[in-house]
């Protein structure tokens, strides 16, 4: 490209902005580095605006950032690009006001990397600020961000179909509904063959830390099949937790078929059984949830309705796995293995 008297201005400018962060932290504090990294966005949007320059120009002064700075990071053509990404998506989509408060509470909480994984998968500024806050609450590493990214969490989140707005005092409702999701995804779970409810069961607990993160925050392990006597008969509850946020129990039933107004009328039994012989008098009352392979948001509203017990109805997906009829006309493992030596001899 051509080197014009107005690029040289601004690179110079460029360089000026990356000496002044320097000196303030050496851009080893991250609210400083997130700081520099929206004012570098900003620069690179106004002036490629500005003079119609192309993304060569990113290229350009990369290298002459990094002539000038040869042991800084984050002068790449890619980051300059993330960072004139990261300045566009939030400042196109909001106020100035609104991103000085993102920034203060949350942006310049959250890392780089994964700053740029939230912005980069995110449709709007509130589907960001969500991960965002879920980020710094959970304290997630950024492969743990990427997975609820691409399982969606954001659309997931607090979307079962429950009773506790008429079954739990306020502010326990609205936590206890953002606590739940529709569906739940077990994607660390792979049936090839027919199974049954005990399979996914043991599944669960086998992958129990994953299983434990697609719950979510709060949730405590006490014990599957865990078992009540009630009348001198015994039950089973598949899987008890208990949730440290909410300060209660929780039953968890799992279905393998889809929803029935059945399943309410039990798990609420179970919900009664638990607050009389396991809840401690300080405790909130027990929580049911109810996972099943399918159902029908309407029957199952109908079904909670008059149910006196706080529960929900969520779908769980598993992995997918592939139909006999396709597996078997897939290759093997042994015959992949022969033609690859085949190959080596052949070459």
């Amino acid at each position: 490209m051509e080197i014009t008297v107005e690029y040289k201005t601004w690179i110079a400018e460029v360089k000026t902005k990356v000496r002044s962060s320097q000196i303030k932290a050496a851009l080893a504090v991250n609210s400083e580095l997130i700081g520099f990294y929206w004012e570098l966005g900003r620069m690179i949007t106004e002036m490629q605006a500005r003079f119609q320059w192309g993304d060569k120009v990113i290229d350009r002064a990369s290298n002459d950032l990094k002539e000038e700075f040869p042991d800084m990071n984050g002068l790449s053509p890619r980051n300059l690009k993330y960072c004139r990404q990261f300045y566009q998506f939030y400042h196109t989509s909001i106020g100035q006001q609104v991103v000085a408060q993102l920034s203060n509470n949350l942006l310049d909480k959250t890392p780089w990397g994964h700053n740029i994984l939230i912005f980069s998968k995110s449709k709007d500024v509130e589907e960001a600020r969500f991960y965002l806050q879920q980020t710094i609450e959970n304290n997630w590493s950024r492969d743990t961000l990427a997975l609820q990214l691409k399982s969606n969490l954001y659309e997931r989140n607090g979307k079962a179909i429950t009773n506790f707005k008429y079954t739990l005092p306020e502010p326990v409702s609205d936590l206890a509904q953002q606590t739940l999701k529709d569906p739940y995804v077990f994607d660390f779970i792979t049936m090839a063959k027919s199974y049954k409810e005990r399979d996914i069961e043991n599944q669960l607990i086998q992958h129990i830390t994953k299983f434990l993160l697609e719950l979510g925050k709060g949730f405590a392990f006490i014990g599957r099949q865990y078992h009540l006597v009630v009348g001198e008969n015994d039950y089973y509850l598949d899987l008890l937790f208990y949730h440290t946020r909410l300060k209660c129990y929780t039953v968890v039933e799992i279905k393998n078929t889809a929803f029935i107004p059945e399943y309410a009328g039990k798990l609420n039994f179970y919900l009664s059984a638990v607050d009389s012989l396991v809840k401690l008098p300080d405790d909130n009352p027990t929580i049911g949830i109810l996972l099943c392979r399918d159902k029908n948001n309407i029957e199952a509203e109908f079904a909670l309705r008059d149910i006196n017990k706080p529960m929900g109805v969520s779908e769980f997906q598993l992995a997918e796995v592939l139909p006999d009829n396709l597996k078997s006309s897939l290759p093997s493992v042994e015959e992949l293995e022969e033609q690859l030596k085949k190959m080596d001899e052949e070459e």
